[in-house]
């Protein structure tokens, strides 16, 4: 078992991550940094550098001689972070469709199931993680380093956003239905039809979002 150490920069980052996600910070509202020290006992540096990290991933804006804020996306960038996630998820899957192992093509389905499974409960968190884990196994194979940095950049906006939203987008059917048709374009190596599905995928979520959050 390999045990991760988090440094302080890392947690502040998650805790402004998991605040996102309960809804106790919403678009518009500031970050205030001393705040934020205070509430976790730590310095201001990491809070700082944690800060730049959640900026570069487009979870915090800067406002210069203002603060920083959770940012209010529109409907463009919205559709525009989904459609640049899919093209990128796309073509890695695309490029490595056929190094998957027959486990791991099994992985993949038992982790459609558990989605689907949580959606009937009603879990939002856990919908979320396990397709994040869905996700990041699709994209296990591709060894194009900058390309993995931009889709992670993406990451953790994308899951906040369908984790307010995907029970007004998705029934739990059509959840399953919508990644088993990623696994089954995998299985059959088809890589004109992998790169479709992968990248219509977000284009449709990306599309019912922006109804919502981008009026």
């Amino acid at each position: 078992m390999i045990v991760v150490k988090k440094t302080y920069k890392d947690q502040v980052v998650d805790h402004v991550y998991q605040l996102l996600l309960e809804g106790e910070l919403n678009p518009g509202d500031q970050l205030k940094e001393t705040l934020l020290a205070e509430k976790m006992g730590i310095s201001r540096a990491p809070i700082r550098e944690a800060m730049k990290e959640l900026i570069m991933n487009g979870l915090v804006d800067y406002r210069p001689q203002v603060g920083n804020f959770i940012p209010i996306l529109s409907a463009k960038e919205i559709i525009d972070s989904y459609t640049t996630r899919g093209v990128l998820e796309g073509y890695a899957v695309m490029e490595t469709c056929g190094l998957f192992s027959s486990e791991e093509i099994d992985k993949l389905e038992n982790l459609t199931t558990q989605m689907e499974t949580y959606a009937q409960k009603n879990n939002h968190k856990m919908v979320v993680d396990v397709g994040g884990e869905f996700h990041d196994l699709l994209i296990s194979k591709c060894n194009n380093v900058q390309l993995l940095e931009y889709t992670d950049r993406l990451s953790l906006k994308l899951h906040i956003l369908f984790f307010k939203y995907w029970g007004k987008l998705y029934s739990p059917a059509e959840i399953g239905r919508r990644h088993r048709e990623i696994v089954e374009s995998v299985k059959a190596q088809n890589r004109s039809l992998v790169e479709t599905v992968v990248r219509q995928h977000y284009v449709e979520t990306g599309s019912k979002i922006a109804i919502y959050e981008g009026n």
